[in-house]
């Protein structure tokens, strides 16, 4: 009978390292998520404002009523650093 609890408690162990080792690895995952997540926010509010700047017409305001305006196609790769 104590024979049997020594090995529950070993595989009880065992198994909450296993989890312990998980665990960490997702918490790891979740902070590289969560940085990934800010850079991109942080990104992409450079890039509003680089548009802002190429096209300060407000958002509320509609175009005038004509021909569309022609505007230069700018890649996204040419707006990296």
């Amino acid at each position: 009978m104590l024979t049997l609890l020594w090995l529950l408690t070993g595989a009880a162990l065992i198994l909450a390292g296993a989890a312990l080792l998980v665990v960490r690895r997702q918490s790891k995952r979740l902070e590289r998520l969560t940085e990934s997540y800010w850079e991109l926010r942080y990104e992409h509010g450079q890039l509003r404002a680089r548009v802002q700047r190429l096209d300060p017409e407000p958002q509320g305001t509609a175009a005038p009523a004509g021909p569309p305006a022609a505007t230069n196609f700018i890649p996204l790769s040419s707006l990296k650093r």
